[in-house]
C-alpha cells in the first residue's frame, strides 16, 4: 500500500469520528434545554405559589405613629474630668493631745460635724481659773459702788453723796453767816457815819464779817475736797469695772481654748484623708483631715481650637459618666483659659456642675456637651419604631404605606424622653409602625392605626 492511500483512509476515520462527535453533543444540548425549560417552568410554578400565599396571608394589625421633626441644640462635645471645687486640710489651731476620731475616710461630714477631739483639760482649768477672775473683778466694784453709796449699776452723782451732803451744808450755812455779818458791818459803817454809834461796836461787827468769810471759803474748800474724793471713788469704780471687761475678756479666750480643742469640718463634703489617730501630738501645722466640698464640683474639659471662638461663660453643659450611663448632669461653664495647648491644640473650659445628691466624685471622666445658640432641625421617632437587628449590628423600622409595610435601615442618634433621633433613613412627615414589628417584613400587608401621642 501506498503512502498516498494510508493517508486518504486516515482523513475518512477523522471525519467519521467528528460526526459521531457532533451528535453526541446536539443529543447533550437537547437534553439540557429540555431541563431548563422544565425547571423555569417549575419555578414558575413556585412563585406563583409564593405570590398566592402572600395574598392569602392575613394583613398585621400595627399602631402607627407620624415622623415628627423638631429643633435640636447645637453642641460642642469634649472630654474632662470632675474635680472637687474646693479641698481643705483642716488643721487645728491649738496644740495637744488627740484622744478621739469619729470620722474615717469616705465618710460624709455636714459643716460642723466633729473630725477629731484634743484633751482639753488644762483649758478648761484655764477657764475656771478666769472665770473666779471676773467674779472677784465684780466683788471689787460693789465694793466701790458701796464706799460711794450707790446700788448695782447706779448712777453716779456727787450731790447725792453723804460726804458731799455734809460739805454742802456746811458750806450753805457758812455764807448765810458771811451775808448776816456782811448785812450787820454795812448797817453800823452807816450808823458811825451819822455818829448814831461808836466806832469801836462798827469795828465789832466788821471783824465779825471778815470772820464769815473766811469760814465761808473754808467751807467751800471742804465741798470741793469732798465732790473730788466723790469723783475718785467713781473712778476707783471704773477702774473696777474695767477689770472686770478684762477678766471677762479671758473669760472668752479660754472658753475659746476650749472650743479650739475640738476640730470641726469646715463644710459639708467627704473626707478623703484622715492622718492622725488617738494618742499622737499634734501642733497648728498638723493636718487633723482632708475635706472635699463635693455638693458643687468644677469639671475642666478640653475644647478644640477650632471652636474656641464659640465657647462663652455661662453656657449651659451636659454631661454623662460612666457610671450612670442612663443619667444626665447639668452645669453651667465658668471659665475660659485663653491659652490654646501646643501640644494637643485644645483649650481648658471650667464648668460648675451642681451635685446635691454628691452622685459624682472627685475623678470622674466625663463626656460633657456645651450647647450652643441656635439650633438644627432634625427627626424623631419613637423607641419602640427603632428595631435592633443583631445580625447586621443595623437599626430598622418599617415604614407603612397604605396597607404595605416597607422596612428602612436607619442612622440613629440621641435618645431623650422616650423618643430617638433619626439621622438617615426616613423623612418627616412619613407613618412608622410601633407594634408587632417581629410579625412585620418588606412588602407585609398591615390595618394601621394612628397612635394617639
Amino acid at each position: 500500500m501506498t503512502f498516498t492511500s494510508l493517508s486518504y483512509s486516515f482523513r475518512l476515520m477523522l471525519f467519521a469520528l467528528s460526526l459521531v462527535a457532533i451528535a453526541v453533543a446536539v443529543s447533550a444540548c437537547g437534553k439540557s434545554n429540555t431541563g431548563a425549560r422544565q425547571g423555569n417552568r417549575n419555578a414558575r410554578s413556585e412563585t406563583g405559589a409564593g405570590a398566592a400565599e402572600a395574598a392569602d396571608a392575613p394583613s398585621v394589625a400595627v399602631t402607627t405613629v407620624r415622623v415628627e421633626a423638631r429643633e435640636v441644640p447645637s453642641f460642642i462635645q469634649a472630654t474632662g474630668s470632675l474635680t472637687a471645687n474646693e479641698s481643705s486640710d483642716v488643721a487645728p489651731q491649738t496644740s495637744g493631745q488627740v484622744v478621739s476620731t469619729p470620722v474615717s475616710v469616705g465618710a460624709y461630714v455636714r459643716q460642723g460635724s466633729v473630725l477629731a477631739r484634743l484633751n482639753d483639760r488644762d483649758a478648761r482649768l484655764r477657764l475656771r481659773q478666769s472665770q473666779a477672775a471676773v467674779q472677784q473683778a465684780v466683788a471689787g466694784v460693789r465694793q466701790a459702788e458701796a464706799r460711794l453709796g450707790l446700788g448695782v449699776n447706779g448712777r453716779f452723782d456727787a450731790s447725792t453723796i453723804p460726804e458731799v451732803r455734809s460739805a454742802a451744808a456746811a458750806y450753805d450755812s457758812a455764807l448765810a453767816q458771811q451775808r448776816l455779818a456782811e448785812a450787820n458791818a454795812k448797817r453800823y459803817a452807816e450808823l458811825v457815819e451819822t455818829g448814831d454809834v461808836a466806832r469801836s461796836v462798827y469795828d465789832q461787827y466788821r471783824t465779825q464779817a471778815d470772820t464769815a468769810r473766811a469760814q465761808t471759803n473754808s467751807a467751800r474748800q471742804q465741798l470741793e475736797i469732798a465732790i473730788n474724793q466723790a469723783r475718785q471713788n467713781n473712778q476707783a469704780i471704773q477702774t473696777a469695772q474695767a477689770a472686770v471687761a478684762s477678766a471677762q475678756a479671758q473669760v472668752a479666750i479660754s472658753q475659746k481654748a476650749v472650743a479650739d480643742t475640738i476640730i470641726r469640718a469646715p463644710y459639708a463634703g467627704y473626707v478623703s484623708a484622715r492622718p492622725v489617730a488617738v494618742g499622737e501630738y499634734v501642733t497648728p501645722a498638723s493636718v487633723i483631715a482632708t475635706i472635699l466640698l463635693t455638693n458643687t464640683l468644677k469639671l475642666e474639659m478640653q475644647v478644640p481650637e477650632m471652636q474656641a471662638p464659640n465657647v462663652r461663660p455661662g453656657m449651659p453643659v451636659s454631661l454623662t459618666v460612666d457610671a450612670y450611663r442612663d443619667r444626665q448632669f447639668g452645669g453651667t461653664v465658668t471659665a475660659i483659659n485663653p491659652a490654646i495647648d501646643p501640644a494637643s491644640r485644645s483649650m481648658t473650659v471650667e464648668a460648675v456642675v451642681q451635685n446635691p445628691d454628691n452622685a459624682l466624685r472627685s475623678g470622674m471622666f466625663v463626656t460633657a456637651r456645651i450647647t450652643l445658640a441656635g439650633g438644627n432641625q432634625s427627626i424623631f421617632v419613637p423607641r419602640e419604631a427603632v428595631v435592633n437587628d443583631q445580625n447586621t449590628n443595623s437599626y430598622r423600622v418599617f415604614v407603612i404605606q397604605g396597607t404595605t409595610a416597607h422596612l428602612r435601615v436607619v442612622q440613629i442618634g440621641d435618645q431623650e424622653n422616650g423618643m430617638i433621633q433619626i439621622l438617615s433613613g426616613v423623612q418627616a412627615g412619613e407613618e412608622v409602625a410601633t407594634s408587632n414589628l417581629q410579625q412585620l417584613y418588606e412588602g407585609a400587608k398591615v390595618q394601621p392605626t394612628q397612635q394617639q401621642r
